[in-house]
């Protein structure tokens, strides 16, 4: 018997909806594959649309029985790595079978991808916490510029929200040109794209200079075709996770 093969859309949302659907729907989760969609013609496979409202309650589920596999889950979706969604969603059919204990069956070829994804992806975020260094900007705001292999940016921001007192901060990730604003008790994520883009942009004059101050230190050279980089885990998961900050 030939496994079942579904698509998404390669989105956060599209892909813990469609482990959420095909968990309800399938007799044998682990007879199942699953690959974000390329859009080429004839590609093998059927396509799962994005359910957010899906997406949401299988993580709170996750969180509320599973917190460890959320926590693995969250880390592992931070790490951007391509081709891991079957992996995935075996890993979560078998810790809905298995419980939180799964994390040990390292035996487990799928438990074993996931928890060693997920454990690169968490140790970098716990060497930036103490790597990162802040310099001091013309206008009193701080930056600090970084080039991480996996996409921390959202955590990192929310431990240096209770660390740095500083009123203005920015985190910058050089390398998928996203940014974190902090800003007298405000947190802002966005691509340098959206920052750039007045509709988005706040009224205070105060920091409209920030901003300028920001883009004249990372100097970014004009990029005509820039290729945004879709975030890859919305920020949104993360404010379930905090109370896992400590660690």
């Amino acid at each position: 018997m030939g496994m079942n093969r579904y698509l998404y859309d390669g989105s956060a949302d599209g892909l813990l909806s469609a482990i959420a659907w095909i968990l309800a729907e399938e007799s044998d989760p682990e007879q199942v594959a699953l690959a974000a969609r390329k859009d080429t013609l004839f590609e093998d496979g059927l396509f799962i649309g994005t359910d957010a409202t899906l997406a949401e309650s299988l993580f709170s589920r996750l969180r509320k029985q599973l917190p460890d596999v959320a926590h693995t889950l969250y880390f592992c979706m931070l790490a951007e790595k391509e081709g891991i969604e079957t992996s995935l969603l075996h890993y979560i059919f078998l810790a809905f079978t298995h419980g939180d204990k799964i994390n040990d069956y390292l035996t487990h070829a799928a438990v074993r991808d996931i928890v060693s994804i997920s454990k690169k992806a968490a140790r970098e975020l716990h060497r930036m916490k103490g790597l990162l260094r802040f310099e001091k900007l013309r206008d009193g705001a701080y930056l600090a510029k970084m080039e991480p292999d996996h996409n921390i940016i959202h955590p990192l921001a929310y431990h240096f929200r209770t660390r740095l007192k500083a009123q203005h901060w920015f985190l910058y990730d050089v390398k998928r040109r996203t940014a974190a604003r902090w800003s007298n008790g405000t947190l802002q994520f966005g691509t340098i794209e959206q920052f750039t883009t007045p509709a988005l942009s706040d009224d205070e004059k105060q920091v409209q200079a920030l901003w300028q101050t920001f883009f004249k230190t990372i100097a970014i050279p004009d990029r005509k075709n820039a290729r945004l980089q879709k975030s890859n885990m919305p920020m949104k998961y993360w404010k379930y996770l905090t109370e896992k900050q400590g660690e």
